[in-house]
Order: C-alpha cells, then sequence, then structure tokens
C-alpha cells in the first residue's frame, strides 16, 4: 500500500507500508458544504442576539477589524470580500491579533487578507504583545488574571472580529474570546491566563470547567464595546462549512456545535503507533505543530510511538518551551523544573513533556537533528524511514493509526 500524507502547503511525504498490517486513517468528518455566500449572508441577517450587520455599523464613529495571524487556516480574505465594501464607509482599522506570536511576513500579509491587503496595508495594526506602552489596564479576572489589551481595542468606537473555531488542545476551542486574550493582550497577560493550561480540565472540545477558557470569557466583560463577531468552521479540506454571527459569545457557542460535528472523531480502539498529520498553516513551526502531538496522544496506546508529520516551515517556534525541554535531562525534570516557576511557553513543553513520560514521540520535519533531538523527539527524514523503524520495534502486529489533520482533528476513544 502506497500512502501518501500532504507536507508543508504543496508538497507530501509518501510511504510504501504492507497490506497485511493493521492500518487505519482517522479524518475529520464529512460535512455538506454550502455556497459561501449563502452562509454568510444567512449569518450577517440573522445574527445571535445582537444587531445586523448593517445596522450595527449604521451609527459607527469608527471600526476595529480584529483578524487571526497566519497560523489559523482562518478564511479572512473571503470574509473581507464579502464585508468590505460595507464596513468601508466609515473609517476602519485593522488588527492581526498575534497574541504572543512574530508579525507576518509579506507573503503572510497576503496569506491573511488576499488582494484586501494593498487597498489596507496603512490601516493595519500588528499587535506586540511585549509593548507595553500600547496597553492599557482594565482591571482582573475572578482568578486574578491582569487583563491588559492593546489600546487600539480600547480607543474603537466598535469592534468586528473575524474568527475561526475549531478544537483547541487546552483551551477548548479557538475563536470568540481569544481575539482578545490572547489575540491582543499584553504579554503578562497571556503568561498567567496560559499558566492555567497546565491542570487537567484544560484540554480539546472542554469548556464548562477549563480554567483557561473561564478566564478568557472573565477577563473580556471587562472589554465595555459593541462587538460583533464572525465565526467560521471549516471542514477537513478548510472548505468553509458553517459561519455564525453576532455577540461574541453567543455565536461561538453556536460555532462550537458546529466544530464538533467536524471535528470530533470516534475511535473504537487505540492504536500502537500513530502517524499525526500536521497540514498547512499550522505546520508553520514545532510550537504550534505541537496540537497535533497532543491530539494523537487521545489515540495512542501506553508505550506507543507517535510519529510527528510537520515541515515546520520557520523552525522550533517558541524560545521558552523549546530551552526548557534542551535544558533537561527527562520528561520528569521539565514537569519539575515547572513547578519551581512558570513562564510563557512552559505550558507547551508540560503539555510534550507529560506524553513524554508514557510514550515516544518521533518527528518528520525540516528542524536540524541537533535541534529538536534535546526536545525528546526522534528525529527522521522521511515517513518511510519513520514507519519502518516504528514497525520494526513494534511489531507486524502493531495497530497503526494515521491522524490526517492532527492539528485540529479529536480522537474520542469509546473504550
Amino acid at each position: 500500500m502506497q500512502i501518501k500524507v500532504p507536507y508543508g502547503r504543496n508538497g507530501q511525504e509518501t510511504a510504501i507500508i504492507s497490506d497485511e498490517l493493521d492500518i487505519k486513517f482517522l479524518e475529520a468528518n464529512d460535512v455538506e458544504i454550502k455556497p459561501f455566500e449563502s452562509l454568510m449572508e444567512q449569518a450577517l441577517s440573522n445574527p445571535v442576539n445582537s444587531p445586523d450587520l448593517t445596522d450595527f455599523i449604521a451609527d459607527a464613529k469608527d471600526i476595529l477589524v480584529i483578524v487571526n495571524d497566519a497560523t489559523r487556516p482562518t478564511p479572512t480574505r473571503k470574509v473581507m470580500d464579502f464585508i468590505y465594501n460595507r464596513i468601508n464607509q466609515v473609517p476602519v482599522k485593522f488588527i492581526i491579533a498575534t497574541g504572543a506570536h512574530r508579525g507576518p511576513s509579506h507573503e503572510e500579509y497576503i496569506q491573511i487578507f488576499g488582494d484586501h491587503y494593498e487597498k489596507i496595508k496603512e490601516d493595519i495594526i500588528v499587535h506586540d504583545a511585549k509593548k507595553s506602552e500600547d496597553m492599557v489596564f482594565l482591571g482582573k479576572s475572578s482568578n486574578g488574571t491582569e487583563m491588559y489589551v492593546n489600546r487600539a481595542g480600547v480607543d474603537a468606537h466598535k469592534i468586528i472580529i473575524i474568527g475561526s473555531v475549531e478544537p483547541h488542545y487546552f483551551a477548548g476551542y479557538t475563536g470568540g474570546r481569544k481575539s482578545f486574550l490572547p489575540g491582543i493582550a499584553g504579554f503578562n497577560t497571556i503568561e498567567q491566563n496560559h499558566k492555567l493550561a497546565l491542570v487537567p480540565e484544560a484540554k480539546a472540545l472542554a469548556l464548562e470547567g477549563n480554567p483557561v477558557h473561564e478566564d478568557m470569557v472573565d477577563a473580556l466583560s471587562v472589554v465595555k464595546k459593541d462587538i460583533f463577531a464572525i465565526m467560521t468552521v471549516l471542514d477537513k479540506d478548510h472548505n468553509v462549512y458553517a459561519v455564525t454571527a453576532g455577540e461574541i459569545h453567543d455565536s461561538f457557542m453556536e460555532a462550537t456545535d458546529r466544530a464538533n460535528e467536524v471535528f470530533a472523531a470516534h475511535i473504537k480502539e487505540k492504536a500502537d503507533i500513530v502517524v499525526s498529520v500536521v497540514k498547512f498553516p499550522q505546520d508553520i513551526d514545532l510550537y504550534q505543530a505541537q496540537k497535533g502531538i497532543d491530539n494523537a496522544k487521545l489515540a495512542l496506546n501506553e508505550n506507543g510511538i507517535m510519529i510527528l508529520v510537520a515541515k515546520c516551515r520557520c523552525g522550533i517556534g517558541g524560545k521558552a518551551f523549546a530551552d526548557l525541554l534542551g535544558s533537561c535531562e527527562t520528561p520528569q525534570d521539565v514537569l519539575d523544573t515547572i513547578e519551581k516557576g512558570y513562564k510563557l511557553g512552559y505550558h507547551k513543553a508540560g503539555k510534550m513533556a507529560e506524553i513524554g513520560i508514557w510514550a515516544e514521540m518521533w518527528g518528520v520535519t525540516d528542524i536540524e537533528d541537533k535541534v529538536i533531538e534535546p526536545l525528546f523527539i526522534r528525529p527522521f527524514h522521511s515517513l518511510q524511514e519513520a514507519l519502518d523503524k516504528a514497525i520494526e520495534k513494534k511489531g507486524n502486529s502493531a495497530k497503526i493509526l494515521f491522524l490526517m489533520d492532527g492539528g485540529l482533528t479529536v480522537p474520542l476513544y469509546e473504550g
């Protein structure tokens, strides 16, 4: 059997594997795709607990549009095609909700905004969480998180959010409230919130009892703004499956139901070898591709082998998590270090270390061996090489699962 999986934006990894092996493929669920224009019109004309977009804009003195950065598959340019001529009747600026990520490259500006970039580039703000002079303090959440938000979000008369809702490995889901925290929040605010990711309740598809989500919702309550949210839900091929709009929390919750229809994939048994394929654009670096590791653990037997297939076009990504992993002899040392003091990024290292205690993590990436090996990931230069070694180690009776969109698909074990 020849197996082909995506690698990077246009590439692929290929492996030949015996038909006699126990191999299964897990993807997001198939759903019916309707015309994007009709989905948008329906959502904008019938928003959840909100005036429609036309009425929302009617008395706006100015508008700030919050958009995701290039690490998300959000179809921002398609939404912009639909709403731009409606919103540019008043002064409008755009802010890229980078959270603690870096700003976009020129190619990524085009990825986000498409043909609109040249028209609006002078009105684009790139959020920089470490630029303290741009932040405004709005108070504390009930968890004590200090809410610093970009001044642009405070000064704007009205706000429109363009986002996408898919599973997130510790916030439950992306979308909605995440546009503010971490999207346009200050570095210390993000750090305080993300420390909560280390508790067991912070996991994919979980909102109730998830302190990361609850902190985000609570912190957002201090933002006294009229907000119109446009949330998209994509299918496994990044086609738009659903659009919700309106009040930020209610439109988000409606979108999570649709996201579950796509990304919650049921399995009846776990595997000894799980190949987790992280697609573009989540394969930008290891910091983002780690989501594919965390989702894959849900389908992996104890003492199993997880093979991450992700190009990691920009290398490792976050420095703090890599430095922590690289400075420790064992995964348990990582967790012990986090107990002594938390820095932003340590949650990522902690999640990886927890897996490293009971399973092996291997990687097919573009990252140099000497860089990725200290992170408890055994490097391989092709999917074929990794699979051959894994099968040799686990034997021909091993159960093998290919998680074909590991960054988004959440295996739900029914055993």
